[in-house]
């Protein structure tokens, strides 16, 4: 069963309340612009649920370093704020998260938190970054905002991590409010996004182009944006998938982009599924790199070439970040480590925000 998620709002009844708020729930299931439209084939998969909010009931766990998201050229090493709510708009049969992610909102009683809160406790222990992740943030996207904008008048920067399943009408405001996102790339075939996340793939494509081309920061710049993709084997994991979704991204967001090949472990509705062998990681980690993409990393395994930033001057290739798993072993990137964004050895540019 799909579970799509949308806000009722306030509520002054005009008729019997039940019949008032079953008229309210199918308006904000089947048509809030945050999501794509309900079509009449997706209707047997529809179940609408009410819940009656009064505070903001939040997840406010962890403070991780960046490489956990995964983002491995925004601030390396530095400190994130990690926090979600309830619930999500996919149905990943995978989900890691899934005791979050497939809760309701009622059920998730955790600490109250406003956007100057959160924005105050990451000001107040020096710590760099907000993320809103666990769940997507899509589906909580104007409190994210109103945080984001609470963490930007105090110096931090808000990061989405994000499966990229959302309406046009709402990426505008969504990607504005991020300096950087991680967003899921899950496979690269419709059938796999329908059958295995209850998503659909030209959405999340439409999503990732908007984000790397178009979204800007207030100050004009460029969102920083990385892809993941959860290697599950048997399902996203075949060398035709894999060369056409780097050939995607080669073609659609430059060589520049980076990608993460991330290894999956059972979870949730796939406890039949093996864990990715390490040498999948290896094997799709080449395929990208053979079709041109220039920043491609290995992800939950200890793989220090894979992990490790490259220069991509094909004649220079130093290692510029070491690290192993979400572990800096050395950088000679970073400004906080004395670096300027440019390769030491020969002088390239290297994509990123440092």
């Amino acid at each position: 069963m799909t579970l799509v998620r949308g806000c009722i709002g306030s509520l002054v009844a005009h008729q019997p309340l039940g019949k008032d708020v079953i008229a309210h729930a199918v308006d904000a299931a089947t048509r809030d612009p945050r999501f794509n439209p309900v079509t009449a084939a997706e209707y047997p998969l529809l179940n609408i649920e009410v819940s009656v909010l009064g505070g903001s009931q939040r997840q406010l766990p962890s403070r991780p370093a960046m490489e956990k998201k995964p983002l491995n050229h925004f601030h390396p090493g530095s400190s994130v704020l990690s926090f979600g709510t309830a619930g999500c708009n996919s149905g990943c049969r995978f989900c890691q998260n899934f005791d979050i992610a497939k809760a309701r909102s009622i059920d998730k009683l955790s600490v109250g938190a406003s956007p100057e809160k959160i924005a105050q406790i990451a000001a107040s222990r020096g710590i760099d970054s907000v993320a809103f992740t666990y769940n997507d943030p899509i589906v909580f996207a104007e409190y994210a905002i109103d945080t984001a904008q609470a963490c930007r008048a105090l110096g931090i920067h808000p990061i989405a991590v994000t499966a990229g399943y959302m309406s046009a009408e709402a990426r505008p405001d969504f990607y504005a409010a991020m300096d950087a996102a991680n967003i899921d790339l899950k496979g690269f075939t419709e059938d796999f996004y329908w059958k295995v996340t209850g998503t659909h793939l030209a959405d999340v494509l439409a999503t990732i182009d908007y984000a790397v081309n178009e979204a800007r920061t207030p100050e004009g710049e460029h969102v920083w944006v990385e892809l993941t993709t959860l290697l599950i084997p048997g399902l996203n994991d075949d060398d035709a998938q894999l060369h056409a979704e780097c050939t995607w991204i080669g073609e659609h967001l430059g060589p520049d982009v980076p990608l993460h090949f991330s290894a999956f472990h059972p979870s949730y509705r796939m406890m039949d599924v093996p864990p990715t062998p390490h040498e999948t990681l290896t094997r799709t980690r080449a395929i990208a790199l053979a079709e041109g993409l220039h920043y491609v990393y290995a992800g939950n395994v200890h793989d220090r070439e894979g992990d490790t930033t490259h220069c991509p001057n094909p004649q220079c290739h130093a290692k510029l970040i070491e690290r192993d798993w979400y572990r800096i072993i050395a950088d000679r990137l970073s400004a906080s480590s004395g670096g300027n964004g440019h390769c030491p050895q020969c002088g390239t540019a290297i994509a990123g925000r440092w």
